[in-house]
């Protein structure tokens, strides 16, 4: 396989970086600025998150990765009042309605890898990214993310700068091949039409207690994940309308999901406390390869650059 991605919508050069799928802000010569969607700062403080469509959301779910998403909540604004904000846990989230407005995103897991050619170090990397040869390992698979097939087409349908430029930036070479937004992008929503398609509206703000807090401190349980990401399977697109006994049924088979990527996971979180981690940057200098970690747990794997 070339260096040159072809099942992006863009021609970029992914060889050896990964700077989309990589929160690599530790690993930077300088700051580096969020990339996000809108002016709202979120709760978390994930780098690139991934967001998913609803039928995404689904489609994870049928193929029994439900552990493998988080969601994204917002502070709202510092002159939102009701209905266009709600306190959770003694935060002010962005709210439709009164009730709370999210995505739905792919997780990030520390992991060790050596992007643009660093010294391998503990990185929040997407939870479907081998960190040894850096490629996607669900690219060629129905579940792969339009937003990440579109990459970075939306950026440049939009004039911002895109993640390609920054790599080239902090460490140089050659990433974004092509600067013109492609046609035919299907992505990217904004406005009220996304609604219920890919920003989704919780309906009962007090089944949130404690989990806004959790997500704040970047702890969501398994219970907080799977919350959201019945919601949103239970969410019809054009509207803020949830069906209650669609999103219980996703809610439970979120929660009972037991991936390869879940327990990735844990035994990649296991490793880093082994290692000594306290921080993200931290070097890797003890860790188990790639496969032991993901393959081992049924990971499909990546068909490498040669």
């Amino acid at each position: 396989m070339c260096s040159a991605i072809v099942w992006h919508t863009v021609e970029v050069n992914c060889e050896g970086c990964a700077g989309c799928c990589v929160d690599w802000r530790a690993a930077a010569p300088g700051p580096l600025d969020h990339e996000r969607r809108g002016p709202r700062r979120p709760l978390d403080d994930v780098y690139n998150l991934v967001p998913l469509t609803r039928d995404e959301v689904v489609a994870f779910l049928d193929a029994g990765l439900g552990d493998a998403m988080t969601p994204r909540l917002w502070r709202a604004e510092s002159d939102a009042a009701p209905p266009r904000s709600v306190e959770i846990d003694g935060v002010q989230v962005a709210a439709l309605d009164g009730r709370p407005v999210f995505f739905v995103g792919l997780r990030k897991v520390r992991k060790p890898v050596a992007p643009f050619g660093v010294d391998r170090s503990w990185l929040p990397t997407c939870a479907f990214l081998d960190p040894e040869t850096l490629q996607c390992r669900i690219h060629d698979r129905a579940e792969y993310p339009r937003e990440c097939a579109d990459y970075p087409g939306h950026n440049l349908a939009l004039d911002v700068e895109t993640e390609c430029e920054r790599v080239e930036g902090a460490f140089g070479g050659e990433r974004l091949l092509d600067d013109g937004a492609p046609d035919g992008m299907r992505g990217l929503l904004l406005g009220p039409h996304a609604v219920g398609a890919k920003v989704f509206v919780h309906p009962e703000p007090e089944r949130l207690d404690g989990a806004v807090d959790r997500l704040t401190r970047g702890a969501p349980t398994p219970a907080d994940r799977a919350e959201f990401v019945g919601v949103a399977a239970g969410s019809t697109p054009g509207t803020d309308r949830v069906d209650g006994e669609r999103a219980a049924a996703a809610r439970e088979r979120a929660l009972a999901a037991d991936s390869w990527v879940g327990r990735a996971a844990d035994a990649w979180k296991r490793a880093a406390q082994a290692d000594g981690v306290d921080r993200d940057g931290d070097a890797a200098t003890d860790v188990p390869d790639a496969g032991t970690v993901e393959e081992a747990r049924g990971a499909p794997p990546t068909p490498g650059w040669d």
